[in-house]
């Protein structure tokens, strides 16, 4: 067969068996398509796009520069402050820094307790601040005595970012003895170095004492630091050709490497004419008991040392000699004995708990730690059965206590003064007769209807909150010191604020402490 006759015949076959096929899938009508048995399933519809608006304005879009973004730093989570993380926003950094630098606090241990607070809660930087906020809180923790926090907040920052950081967190940890892990850093990263003397002190610690030498000789050559920090250098290095050497004279107002330095040529400084910061560095073992003691009593008076870390040093023994801190050691040790029983005696009653907390009230006085005796001993105060004048003492210890809301339920007494007291201590101060000046002061700060002062309504406005409690704060000292107007603003302030606790609680100490 012709190959042309083939491929004809073939192709018909073909187009015959396409024919068939088509007729056996003809398109399905609409009925018949129903009827067919469902073979997949149809996955349900994911809507990712937002609902549809309820109008056709344009919705508002918040910017913020990036650097609003950037982790908080702090210490306490906001959750437990009730503070926002973004605290300072919209503030001049500047001007938030010179305020923590200048708030005073001595006298208030509320507004000391506030102001740990603001140093310590998590917040996020300004933008272009160029790190002021950041270090205007750690040079207050250093200048409040509070090393530990400042040296953990520093590290938390990260210390080594620029120099202005290592140099606040070496100070820290100088002072803390921890200083292995700052020079350990410095010998990585020199730039950081606050001045030549400090490299020349981490050469030393870390063993390199050639090159400490070195080092030390090229200061000498090249006049790189005063001549008292080579002489405290020169003895630091060389001890064995200043054996028998007359001593230093010691520095007026040295920095935590000077005092270091002095300490570690066997001259150690006493820390009661220096800064308050250096207190810290005598609750260290290489330090006496007595030092320890009046380094204890002097933090918390600042609010920088936790009330049981003195409590502990206090009791650790027995004092040895009389007059002076012995004997508020004493009597503070006496009364904790009959308040709480002790070497297998129960608690005293009476008279003799009446005697000893007189003259541990005293001692607590003196040293100005009321608060923090108040902390200690406020709730096994509330379960004795004092009477008279003792009944009266503790119940306004227990109303300087936290749990002061409490000790308003149950005053000794139907006098004016305690119905007041009790009154301010729930909050409505206004509801009670006023017995004094101060008194009508306070309570006029708790009217309801009261009105923040215009400049904090300002910053409110404005969302700048760390700053109106800054400012609130410096407005109370104000009123502490006399401007009774000042002091009713700032409670005011203070409750506007939702700083309730803290208004109740400045309010009670400038009743009951004594403060000049």
């Amino acid at each position: 067969m012709p190959i042309r006759q083939h491929l004809l015949l073939t192709g018909a076959a073909c187009l015959g068996l396409l024919a068939g096929v088509a007729r056996a899938e003809e398109p399905l009508t609409v009925i018949d398509w129903l009827g067919q048995p469902d073979t997949q399933a149809i996955p349900e519809t994911v809507l990712l796009e937002p609902p549809v608006a309820g109008s056709a304005a344009q919705p508002e879009i918040a910017v913020a520069p990036l650097e609003a973004l950037l982790p908080p730093i702090g210490l306490v989570a906001p959750s437990a402050t009730g503070l926002p993380v973004d605290l300072w926003r919209g503030s001049d950094p500047h001007e938030i820094a010179h305020l923590i630098d200048q708030v005073p606090v001595r006298n208030s241990p509320a507004m000391q307790s506030l102001l740990f607070t603001l140093l310590l809660s998590e917040s996020r930087p300004v933008p272009g601040g160029d790190d002021a906020i950041l270090l205007a809180r750690l040079d207050r923790l250093m200048d409040l005595g509070a090393i530990d926090p400042a040296q953990a907040l520093a590290e938390q920052a990260g210390p080594t970012e620029n120099p202005s950081r290592f140099a606040r967190w070496f100070d820290a940890t100088l002072l803390s003895g921890d200083e292995d892990r700052a020079c350990a850093a410095l010998t990585a990263s020199p730039f950081l170095a606050p001045d030549y003397g400090a490299r020349v002190f981490c050469a030393a610690r870390r063993g390199d004492w050639p090159t400490a030498a070195l080092m030390l000789e090229s200061a000498h050559a090249l006049e790189l630091l005063p001549a008292e920090r080579l002489a405290v250098l020169d003895r630091f290095l060389n001890p064995d050709i200043f054996e028998g050497a007359p001593l230093l004279p010691a520095p007026a107002a040295p920095d935590p490497l000077t005092f270091r330095l002095f300490e570690a040529i066997g001259e150690r400084l006493p820390t009661a004419p220096l800064a308050r910061v250096f207190a810290a560095a005598d609750l260290r073992d290489i330090a006496g008991w007595k030092a320890q003691l009046e380094a204890a009593e002097r933090l918390t008076r600042i609010g920088a040392l936790n009330p049981n870390q003195l409590l502990g040093l206090f009791t650790a023994r027995r004092p040895a000699a009389s007059g002076g801190i012995w004997d508020r050691v004493r009597a503070l040790q006496e009364f904790e004995t009959a308040l709480r029983g002790g070497n297998g005696q129960p608690p005293a009653t009476g008279t003799a708990l009446s005697k000893a907390l007189e003259a541990a009230w005293t001692a607590a006085r003196h040293s100005r730690t009321e608060v923090a005796f108040a902390d200690l001993f406020a709730a096994d105060l509330s379960r004795t059965r004092l009477q008279g004048p003792a009944a009266e003492r503790a119940w306004h210890i227990r109303l300087l206590a936290p749990s002061y809301e409490l000790a308003a339920r149950t005053p000794p007494s139907d006098s004016a003064e305690n119905r007041f007291l009790a009154a301010l201590a729930q909050g409505r101060p206004d509801q009670e007769q006023a017995p004094s000046d101060l008194a009508r002061a306070i309570a006029a700060g708790f009217q309801e209807q009261a009105i923040a002062p215009l400049s904090l309504r300002h910053h409110l406005d404005a969302g700048h909150l760390g700053e109106a409690i800054l400012r609130s704060m410096i407005l109370f000292a104000h009123g502490a010191e006399g401007n009774l107007g000042d002091l009713t603003a700032a409670l005011i302030s203070f409750r506007t604020l939702g700083l309730e606790d803290s208004a109740r609680r400045a309010a009670l100490q400038l009743m009951l402490l004594e403060r000049h």
